[in-house]
């Protein structure tokens, strides 16, 4: 839906650097204020997280036109991590400075945070209920759902041309061959980068400054250790290395944490990375608070704190990097081909990831029943997510009374 807005109206603020010591104060807490609110009432994902920034920032309080939203928007999707978060970082680097990007983040992320260590807390201590068992046997299959519909939408947009379309199946081929996920969204990004800007001309050091810099970070550090008791430092620097290289979408951390904690480190069970990416998806703000979940069931309260700055903090160090080169990143076919190539390597990997997981989720008639209506509701009628979520955990529940047999 497009929403027109006269941009007449919005007046041009002046920079946070001039403002008296008052002004400053009353401009940070503005922020606070405003994203603290919209991350503890965010549901339903980066799109729907995206429309109320445009609606609360934009249209309500005409603090930027809907082109300089679009610009900020734009520019989220040439660096890793959650778009939705990183959109509201780049809103508070323009209002505020340094400050107003780590205030604006940070009370974007919090509430989330709260909510699911809270929801981790009662999961570790109790989720051996049949209740909660049967409650998580109906989400299940409706996070598969949820995962389909957004790699459906990615794939519209990530699978463009021919080399995007190779990229993405060579990604799948690949990743079954053993190949580490990172490493092959770094190679598809590179791949489409030369196909795309083969016999264009260009200087080494523009090509050098358009490569978004996560595809070095790449190199640095292997897999998480093999330890079976992970410590806090380990869960801090498997989620930095995460959030400093992960492009798509929040759907395809599955792929690393399935790859890493599932099937390397088997620190964690099919079951509980399926535990964890529900209650990402039945409480508000970003899909990336799953570290919150996972640190704590790795490493207790000071593991959910460093799994969550590990995965976030590179979205601050990026977008304070990258914000004053907006206007020449948008214009640079490097970066541009890069980027597709690294769509379509995460496409592919969402697309391994919801074959392995659905086998764990989808186990008997009445779970394929709650995959089908589901992704009906999703697909046809553009149910919320947040709302599809507790409606599988209602039909959980109902396959209790129903005797279903055992949820696991």
């Amino acid at each position: 839906m497009s929403h027109e807005i006269d941009n007449t109206e919005v007046q041009e603020s002046p920079r946070y650097e001039t403002l008296e010591p008052h002004q400053k104060q009353q401009r940070l807490r503005e922020l606070a204020i405003g994203f603290f609110r919209l991350g503890a009432i965010a549901f339903g994902g980066p799109a729907a997280h995206i429309a109320m920034m445009n609606d609360e920032f934009v249209k309500r309080r005409k603090w930027f036109t809907e082109e300089k939203l679009l610009d900020l928007l734009g520019v989220t999707n040439l660096i890793p991590g959650p778009n939705s978060t990183e959109l509201a970082i780049h809103i508070g680097y323009e209002r505020a400075g340094l400050w107003g990007l780590a205030i604006a983040g940070s009370c974007f992320i919090l509430p989330a945070m709260v909510i699911v260590w809270i929801i981790a807390a009662l999961y570790a201590r109790y989720q051996a209920l049949p209740e909660l068992g049967w409650l998580l046997y109906g989400i299940k299959p409706i996070i598969i759902a949820v995962v389909l519909q957004a790699l459906w939408k990615l794939g519209k947009s990530a699978a463009k041309d021919l080399p995007t379309i190779l990229a993405g199946l060579a990604v799948i081929v690949a990743f079954f061959l053993g190949v580490d996920e990172i490493l092959l969204l770094v190679l598809a990004g590179v791949a489409v980068m030369l196909i795309r800007t083969w016999g264009r001309a260009g200087s080494t050091t523009t090509s050098a400054l358009m490569l978004p810099i996560p595809s070095l970070l790449a190199q640095v550090g292997g897999g998480a250790g093999t330890s079976p008791s992970p410590n806090w430092i380990q869960v801090f620097l498997f989620f930095l290395k995460i959030g400093s290289v992960l492009y798509g979408s929040g759907y395809v951390l599955l792929a690393f944490l399935q790859r890493e904690l599932v099937e390397r480190t088997q620190w964690l069970t099919s079951q509980q990375l399926l535990d964890a990416i529900a209650v990402g998806q039945l409480t508000p703000g970003p899909v990336f608070t799953t570290a919150t979940f996972v640190g704590y069931l790795l490493a207790g309260n000071v593991g959910a704190i460093a799994g969550t700055i590990g995965i976030f903090l590179p979205a601050f160090v990026l977008v304070a990097i990258i914000n004053p080169w907006v206007p020449k990143l948008r214009q640079s076919p490097w970066a541009s081909g890069f980027l597709d190539g690294v769509n379509a390597a995460s496409l592919g990997l969402m697309a391994v990831v919801t074959w392995q997981l659905g086998q764990a989720a989808i186990i008997d008639w009445w779970t394929i029943g709650i995959v089908v209506i589901g992704a009906i509701a999703l697909f046809y009628y553009k149910v919320n997510s947040a709302w599809l979520v507790i409606a599988g955990g209602v039909l959980g529940l109902c396959g209790q009374l129903l005797n279903l047999g055992s949820p696991q």
